[in-house]
């Protein structure tokens, strides 16, 4: 079986079984819970953007960060989820993973009310 090509860096809301559920369907992690909680949200772009990982953050204040500052990213996967539990956000996770795994890279993607939208960025230059 092929292991999976894409890198999640997962956002400490989000939660450990989420990263635990990656983790055993073969996906390389890192978790800013291990790193450090506190890490702002600048710097936790910039490592994912540097280890080429999609973002899996519920924190919104990254979509300020791409589109109004145009901060550089390889992926945001925005979660707008009120009161989930880690089995809904595993469960929500291999949904998006199976239903659009290519189309995440370098993209905004937000989900919120029962519905997925992906918004494609390309890449700014070095």
């Amino acid at each position: 079986m092929k292991r999976p090509t894409l890198k999640f860096l997962v956002d400490v809301g989000v939660g450990k079984k989420v990263e635990q559920f990656l983790k055993s369907g073969g996906y390389s992690i890192i978790s800013v819970r291990e790193i450090n909680p506190r890490m702002s949200d600048e710097d936790i772009l910039n490592l994912a953007d540097k280890d080429d990982c999609i973002i899996i953050t519920m924190d919104k204040d990254f979509g300020e960060l791409v589109f109004r500052l145009s901060m550089k990213h390889s992926g945001v996967i925005l979660l707008r989820l009120e009161d989930a539990t880690g089995s809904e956000k595993v469960q929500l996770i291999s949904s998006i993973l199976k239903e659009y795994s290519q189309q995440l890279p370098n993209s905004f993607s937000v989900y919120q009310n029962n519905k997925f939208r992906i918004r494609k960025i390309n890449k700014k230059p070095l």
